[in-house]
């Protein structure tokens, strides 16, 4: 099956690559654009199935882009983002047409969440796509129940447990860079949150414990690796 291809239209650059990044994580083909005039061009030259529109942008704002984009495909998908919370904001954007609207800050797996969630709506075929059940070793992890299990012993996770290992299962035997899964989970690397994670790393090793041929080793400066 082909990639879902998203359209990603942001002006801010570094929570655009962010985006980027992640969304390939997840196996989604992603075309970052910096204003809504590129962004159209791309629509244009380029196969989409399903649009993340900043709604404030330069030369040509998220709402604009959507009617223009609407004009051409009045059936694709599109998410806004954007840091206002403002009602009438939200109406226009469902007026224009939007199939779900979410507000900046967000955790990138809140955004995963509604983006298979309409994919399943709008094409069962690509929402099916994204599994949910990994196997690490002699354990099997199910991210949509958050459990761990391993024979009859089942472990159930927290949310945040779930997230992390979900992370480090896309990167399996690659680096997680450290800020990446911060900013992915907590949303700020700051000190705290960095603490908080190092916990959440222990106690994902003591779930893993019992199979001696995988763990999550350290890489000194720059994150955590899942190997096995």
């Amino acid at each position: 099956m082909n990639k879902i291809r998203i359209l990603l239209a942001e002006d801010d650059e570094n929570l655009g690559s962010l985006l980027k990044e992640y969304l390939s994580v997840k196996g989604y083909e992603t075309g970052l654009y910096s204003d809504g005039n590129r962004a159209y061009k791309g629509f244009i030259q380029e196969h989409y199935d399903l649009c993340l529109l900043d709604v404030m942008m330069p030369v040509k704002d998220g709402f604009t882009l959507a009617k223009e984009i609407r004009l051409i495909n009045s059936d694709i998908p599109i998410i806004f983002l954007t840091a206002k919370s403002l009602k009438e904001d939200v109406l226009e954007g469902f007026t224009i047409g939007a199939d779900d609207y979410i507000t900046k800050p967000f955790s990138m797996e809140e955004l995963l969440f509604r983006i298979e969630a309409i994919l399943r709506r709008t094409n069962p075929e690509m929402g099916e796509s994204h599994k949910d059940l990994y196997p690490i070793g002699e354990y099997i992890f199910d991210s949509q129940k958050q459990q761990l299990s391993r024979g009859d012993h089942v472990q159930k996770l927290t949310t945040k447990e779930s997230e992390l290992l979900k992370l480090l299962c896309n990167n399996k035997n690659k680096v997680l860079e450290r800020n990446f899964a911060l900013r992915t989970i907590w949303i700020d690397d700051n000190y705290f949150n960095a603490r908080s994670m190092d916990v959440y790393i222990t106690k994902l090793r003591k779930y893993l414990k019992e199979d001696p041929s995988i763990g999550i080793i350290n890489i000194h400066g720059k994150g955590y690796k899942l190997i096995g």
